[in-house]
């Protein structure tokens, strides 16, 4: 096998993250997220999004963000508005269902909501004989790697507060969006009422960070997370990430590189006239191809199959990381070029 293209996540830690670990474990720390990384970090991220008023919290993973949330942000009776394609919709297990909220979806533009798919959801629930929705969730980039413009956040933005929607923002590749788009920090605290900053997927050993920027939604938050298992006793393996991520812009440049393999990656396929499942610009590809050529390129390669799209075609999942080497991509596009040849 030359190389994995499965996922974004198969890589321990960018080095400097590894060694802000070191430093930090080798002194005594408060616990439980009060420690002075966790504090740095979450001072920095409201100096990145130029919010002082945000709340953040550091949890480890993306599907205990997720439900941690929603259990917080949810009354018994409401549910979750999302995409079809959407994370909690498909793959987390039936998390956000365990907590006692449903979710409701709607046929997604490329992976992205729009507000006439959200409108249609509250159609569909007019009264107390359904569960009311409350929340919608995107997940920038989406699970088909397209983004959210601005425009399209606020459009999104203004339906929510029309109709007294909470707007959460699944971050879990969050910087590979914003480096993709005319998106920034500032403008998702604006716009939305709480969202994360994913760290699993962008050069962090694990870590997401959540943060609240709806006053209504910040009260007892810490109780939730402590009831689901997302207060880390030892949170400082968490802050010290955060610290060295929002240092001299780091996230954003592991961010870029992933973009930027993933970039090669699609002129090779381009090139060979091989069209692809949605406009990513992101580190996810799902170019379509031939099943020959699938099952030629798997001998060298792991990816993902993602679906079939006639019976003699099938979309893949190509992921690039932070850590991907851009050779790794020139190769597989080489290796793509020989293949298909010799079918």
């Amino acid at each position: 096998m030359k190389y994995s293209f499965k996922n974004d996540y198969s890589e321990g830690a960018h080095p400097k993250l590894l060694e802000a670990l070191q430093l930090a474990g080798s002194k005594q720390n408060e616990g439980y997220g009060n420690d002075v990384h966790c504090k740095n970090a979450a001072d920095r991220i409201r100096r990145e999004t130029g919010r002082m008023d945000i709340d953040v919290h550091f949890l480890e993973g993306g599907t205990q963000a997720n439900l941690t949330a929603m259990t917080a942000f949810l009354r018994p009776h409401e549910a979750a508005i999302a995409a079809e394609t959407g994370h909690i919709a498909g793959h987390e297990s039936g998390s956000i269902e365990a907590t006692g909220h449903k979710v409701c979806t709607a046929l997604g533009k490329e992976g992205k909501l729009t507000p006439e798919a959200i409108t249609g959801v509250l159609a569909a629930h007019p009264d107390e004989h359904m569960v009311k929705p409350k929340l919608v969730y995107l997940s920038d980039s989406t699970e088909l790697g397209t983004v959210y413009s601005k425009a399209e956040l606020q459009a999104l933005s203004v339906c929510c507060k029309e109709h007294d929607l909470y707007l959460f923002l699944d971050g879990a590749r969050l910087g590979c969006a914003l480096c993709a788009s005319d998106l920034t920090l500032t403008d998702i605290a604006t716009l939305t009422d709480a969202f994360y900053i994913g760290g699993t997927k962008n050069g962090a050993l694990f870590g997401e960070a959540l943060v609240i920027c709806n006053d209504a939604l910040k009260p007892d938050f810490r109780y939730i997370l402590k009831q689901r298992g997302g207060m880390l006793a030892k949170g400082l393996a968490l802050g010290a990430q955060f610290e060295a991520l929002f240092t001299d812009g780091l996230y954003y440049t592991l961010a870029e590189h992933a973009n930027q393999t993933a970039e090669l990656l699609k002129d090779g396929f381009r090139a060979e006239g091989l069209p692809f499942l949605a406009d990513s610009p992101t580190n996810q590809l799902f170019p379509i191809l031939p099943n020959a050529l699938i099952e030629s390129l798997a001998r060298d390669y792991a990816f993902e199959v993602r679906e079939a799209v006639d019976a003699d075609h099938t979309a893949i999942r190509l992921v690039t990381s932070w850590a991907t080497p851009e050779e790794a991509a020139r190769e597989f596009v080489r290796d793509l070029h020989l293949h298909v040849q010799a079918l």
